[in-house]
């Protein structure tokens, strides 16, 4: 597979779970049933597993596993499949990797900066240098500043894709313009740079990208795939879908995501509206406000 082969949709899947119990609450497995057939129905390219959208850091590992195995049974030889293998832990990642390896139809591996240690950018190489080097899958970095209190910076990003080659590509969510345009002036031509936002989709592909990974293809995956096909032809509909769910695109992060995403769901009696701890519902103020404007708006 080559790396042209990759500007298509992903969609960063929610977890269900079933009624809320203070905290040993399970996983619904029919609801994740439907979440996953939603998105083969819409003929999304790649699905993400184990993001933060799924509440992974709330997941018990034996839950992590069983996640990925009945997902993959799902999706396989439907859509491609993508799985975060990424933490603050070099071991821990080396030991996800390795465990990974051994589960048929896994394509490519996400890794994203180590979060909360703040490590300097010699730290960073080597994690993801020692980390990339535990599989022959492809990987994707992710660089997000904001989340993680580190940049993952263009010398140390070229340091790591000149070393590893599997290494292909990176999510680039530092919100620094000027580093987004470095890495994709400075990167060869086959390494790709992509979106991390739904509402900077239309912008980014028309000038620069080739993809992005969407929440909100969770709960309108026909039309997220719609858009961004359209956008990557540079048909000129593609500007008038955008315009029509831009405020949609604002409107699932009025509170942290994935909560704002779940709670449309449960609207629509896909999911039920539940969440684990620290994760809760949402806030009644910004609640209304958002199922308002779902109805108003007919999502």
């Amino acid at each position: 597979m080559t790396t042209k082969q990759l500007s298509w949709l992903w969609t960063a899947l929610v977890t269900p779970f079933k009624e809320w119990d203070w905290i040993d609450n399970e996983i619904d497995y029919v609801a994740l049933d439907r979440l996953l057939n939603m998105q083969i129905d819409a003929e999304v390219d790649w699905v993400l597993l184990l993001w933060t959208t799924w509440e992974r850091p709330t997941l018990t590992e034996q839950e992590e596993i069983e996640l990925i195995k009945f997902s993959i049974n799902i999706l396989k030889w439907k859509t491609k499949i993508m799985v975060n293998a990424g933490t603050y832990s070099t071991l821990d990642n080396i030991k996800t990797i390795k465990y990974l390896n051994n589960i048929e139809d896994i394509d490519w591996y996400l890794l994203v900066n180590p979060y909360y240690n703040k490590p300097t950018q010699t730290g960073l190489k080597k994690h993801f240098i020692i980390s990339a080097k535990q599989t022959d899958r492809a990987v994707i970095l992710y660089n997000i500043k904001w989340r993680t209190g580190v940049n993952l910076e263009t010398n140390t990003l070229l340091d790591i894709i000149s070393e590893c080659p599997n290494v292909v590509w990176v999510k680039e969510a530092s919100w620094d313009l000027n580093q987004i345009k470095d890495v994709i002036d400075r990167t060869p031509e086959n390494f790709l740079v992509f979106s991390w936002d739904d509402s900077l989709t239309y912008d980014l592909i028309k000038f620069w990208w080739n993809w992005v990974i969407s929440v909100a293809s969770n709960s309108i995956p026909t039309e997220m795939k719609e858009f961004v096909d359209l956008c990557l032809i540079n048909d000129t509909k593609a500007k008038e879908i955008n315009e029509k769910h831009s405020e949609f695109f604002d409107k699932i992060f009025i509170q942290t995501n994935p909560l704002p995403t779940k709670t449309l769901l449960a609207s629509k009696w896909i999911i039920k509206e539940e969440f684990r701890l620290p994760m809760c519902r949402m806030d009644e103020k910004e609640k209304k406000e958002f199922l308002d404007f779902i109805k108003e708006n007919k999502y």
